[in-house]
């Protein structure tokens, strides 16, 4: 199988010999060309032909953003992941990135206590992307990019018949829906737009959600939503009070869960152990929100890479609640969902612009 081939894209001749260490030091990978800003870059691209490029955000000359839009006028499919620090005006342009059409991104080392822990971190993070993306080495087709993470279920599944079914499903069949709990990752920050763009200021009922984002960036998305959408939309806080037409976003690092307050509910969050290698985790809210809203749970899986929220969704089911999941062809990556669907969890699989409407539907359908 041939290589991955890389263009690394940064101002700093540290930072790009370190990445070129670490891709180099993968079999599959190569890196194939670096430059110092996007001019550069622009000119390599037709050179090397890279399957991938790493974009530094903050550059002279031309920066990661005025790279991005100009990559995507000569090229709309090849995978473009940011390289972004973590900090405020990082978190922001990466945001702006992914609307213009970055696939991905990865956060820059952050007080690492040594170079082997900074050069870790860059590995784990970056190389699964960069493998997962390119499929193989394989260019993706138009649109966005698609990537089934080795799931062979049609996309066209709808509604998917379940291969589990909890004792109390016939009962709850027409249970009221009290809760929406969002489990996204890899794609996640244009996809949630898409959905609660269409959700009126006065939808009926809280909506909590874990995107896999580290601290600074969960903040920052939370106000970008709100300022896009009519719903508000809060960075989670322990003490939050669950109520209609506010949406809860985990904050980065933290794990969400909802506890019993009254007759409502409240939020908590923690540092625990990481679940999935993730913090937040999306099993860790879903097996929460069953908890506490039973039946009342309305899941919903869109695209990511791995399998975070899979056993939330049987916690959901067994509680008697319902899961609907993105479909393959609108998801970035279709771990997440596949992995729902794979295991007969999901009760409708749909795209990413029917989604808003069927969380409407089935929250004011009773």
């Amino acid at each position: 199988m041939p290589k991955i081939k890389i263009l690394v894209v940064d101002d700093s001749v540290v930072v790009r010999r370190l990445l070129s260490n670490v891709l180099d030091g993968d079999a599959a990978l190569e890196v194939v060309g670096t430059a110092p800003n996007g001019r550069i870059a622009l000119a390599k691209i037709s050179q090397v032909h890279p399957d991938l490029i790493v974009l530094d955000v903050e550059m002279p000359e031309m920066d990661g953003l005025e790279t991005l839009a100009a990559i995507r006028k000569q090229d709309r499919d090849i995978p473009v992941i940011m390289f972004s620090a973590l900090t405020e005006l990082g978190a922001v342009a990466t945001l702006n990135a992914l609307s213009l059409g970055a696939t991905d991104y990865v956060t820059k080392p952050h007080n690492m206590k040594s170079k082997e822990a900074a050069l870790e971190h860059v590995r784990e993070q970056l190389i699964p992307k960069i493998k997962a993306f390119c499929n193989g080495g394989k260019r993706p087709k138009l649109g966005n990019i698609r990537v089934s993470e080795k799931h062979n279920i049609p996309a066209a599944i709808s509604p998917a018949k379940p291969s589990f079914i909890s004792s109390n499903s016939a009962v709850n069949i027409k249970s009221k829906v009290e809760i929406v709990a969002i489990g996204v990752s890899t794609g996640g920050p244009n996809a949630l737009e898409t959905i609660l763009q269409d959700l009126s200021a006065n939808f009926p009922v809280p909506i909590v959600i874990v995107q896999h984002m580290p601290p600074v960036f969960t903040k920052r998305l939370a106000d970008r939503l709100t300022e896009k959408c009519k719903i508000r939309v809060e960075e989670a806080v322990t003490g939050g009070i669950l109520e209609p037409g506010v949406v809860w976003i985990a904050p980065g690092d933290y794990h969400m869960v909802l506890e019993k307050q009254g007759f409502g509910a409240r939020i908590r969050t923690h540092q625990e152990a990481r679940e999935n290698s993730c913090r937040p985790a999306v099993d860790v809210l879903f097996r929460s929100t069953a908890k506490i809203y039973g039946a009342g749970v309305l899941g919903v899986v869109l695209t990511g890479m791995g399998q975070d929220g899979l056993l939330g969704c049987q916690n959901i089911r067994e509680a008697g609640g319902k899961i609907i999941v993105q479909d393959e062809a609108s998801s970035v990556v279709w771990g997440m969902p596949g992995s729902v669907v794979n295991s007969g969890f999901a009760d409708r699989v749909v795209s990413l612009q029917d989604m808003a409407r069927e969380i409407i539907d089935r929250v004011i359908s009773h």
